[in-house]
Formats: structure tokens, C-alpha cells, sequence
């Protein structure tokens, strides 16, 4: 697996700032996926986001962080999501209490290979001298939903860092929604590669020191017939 991981993720990742990694690539990067259908039927049981700045009641989401350290996944005691407005001016400054994980779904089998590997890329691309002895992981279960006179934000905040160190976002479904466009620009905002997670596992990994990101809005492709988006979130930073 090692030179498929440095060709295919961490060579175009710490080349570009950002890598689209397609699903099938995906599938022979994480080792256990048995539970998978499991794992993604979980974003069937998610909150509505009620701190949305904007008044809209288009996202649903579920929360929880993990320490990360070599093979060791902890998870953290419940906690507050919190950003600055610095880099969440829609959204920031404030204590946003999300409902947990459920149980079933933080020890599937399925997020822990993804912690893995994404625990392994930031490590491997993390200069030796700066490496933590721990990441600290925050998990969000994203679910976006679409109406016919109401479409869905991804990225409400718009084009953003996260403020953190490493970015990755896995395509878990998406129902009857058109768009949803990734766009990647570099510190002077200036557009450097755009791509579309259309398949489950398709996924994006971002440098957030070094690049901006954003998603489109989604619409339902069949007006009469909701539409969503479901994503799984991965942040790490120096714990």
C-alpha cells in the first residue's frame, strides 16, 4: 500500500496543498470497510444544526473528537465545537453543542480505518520537527439537505480555512442532488483545482495552512423528491 499512499495521496498533497482521491483508490487505502453500509446508514439518524447564523434549517449533524496517536484512537469526552470568527464568519465565535455520535458509529470498524489513514498522511507530511505526539481529531457527520425552493449549503461560510492543520472530506451519499462543486483556491484566493464527490469514498484531503476551500449549493435534480448530501468531515490539529 505504501507506494500507491505516496503516489496517488501524499506526493499530489504536499505538492498542491490538496489532493481528489477517487473511490475506487479509496477502497484499497482503508482496510476495513465490512460495516460499511452500516456506518453510512447512520446518517440517518442526525440533529438539525440549530446555530445556523443564517436562519437556515438545511443541515443536520453529529459530532465527537478523538485523540490520535501512532495505532491508539481515544475518543474525547463530549465537547463544544468551536471556531473563531476568523475563519468561521457566519457561524464563529461562539460554543456550538452538537449531539454526540452515536455509540455504534464512533467504534465502527469503518472510521477507524479512516482515522488511520488520515492520522497517517498528516504524520507522514508533518516535518519530523513539528510533529505532535497526538492529533487532536474532530469528526462531523454532515448531512445537507435540498428542497425545490430551497437549496443546500455545504459551506454557508462560503470560501474558508478551518483553522486547523489537515482537512478531509469523505463522500458518504448523495440522493437526488445536482452541484455540490469543491473548489480549492490558494492564499491570494486564486482558483488552483475544483472537482465533484459523486461516489461513496470519494474524498478530498486539504493542507488548511495552505489552501482555501468552498462547495457549492445542492439542488434536487427532481424538484418533487428531497434531495442530500451526506459527508463525513475530518479535521486534525496539534493537540
Amino acid at each position: 500500500m505504501r507506494p500507491l499512499l505516496e503516489t496517488l495521496l501524499e506526493n499530489p498533497l504536499a505538492h498542491d496543498g490538496f489532493v481528489f482521491v477517487r473511490a475506487d483508490t479509496m477502497h484499497t487505502l482503508l482496510p476495513d470497510l465490512a460495516q460499511w453500509d452500516r456506518f453510512a446508514a447512520s446518517w440517518d439518524d442526525l440533529g438539525v444544526d440549530l446555530y445556523m447564523a443564517d436562519g437556515g434549517r438545511y443541515r443536520r449533524r453529529r459530532y465527537a473528537t478523538f485523540s490520535l496517536s501512532g495505532e491508539t484512537i481515544s475518543r474525547k469526552p463530549h465537547q463544544p465545537h468551536y471556531q473563531s470568527r476568523d475563519y468561521n464568519t457566519l457561524n464563529g465565535g461562539i460554543e456550538r453543542w452538537f449531539e454526540p455520535f452515536l455509540p455504534e458509529t464512533a467504534t465502527s470498524p469503518a472510521l477507524e480505518s479512516i482515522l488511520r489513514l488520515v492520522c497517517r498522511v498528516a504524520t507522514d507530511l508533518t516535518p519530523p520537527t513539528r510533529r505532535p505526539g497526538s492529533w487532536h481529531a474532530e469528526t462531523h457527520q454532515f448531512r445537507i439537505e435540498a428542497q425545490s425552493d430551497r437549496p443546500g449549503h455545504p459551506t454557508p461560510e462560503g470560501l474558508h480555512r478551518d483553522g486547523v492543520d489537515w482537512v478531509c472530506v469523505i463522500m458518504i451519499r448523495r440522493e437526488n442532488v445536482a452541484s455540490g462543486e469543491t473548489s480549492i483556491h490558494d492564499l491570494n484566493r486564486q482558483l488552483v483545482g475544483s472537482f465533484t464527490l459523486t461516489q461513496p469514498l470519494d474524498t478530498a484531503f486539504v493542507n488548511d495552512n495552505r489552501v482555501y476551500h468552498g462547495v457549492t449549493p445542492v439542488e434536487p435534480h427532481d424538484p418533487t423528491r428531497p434531495g442530500w448530501r451526506d459527508v463525513l468531515v475530518v479535521t486534525l490539529r496539534h493537540e
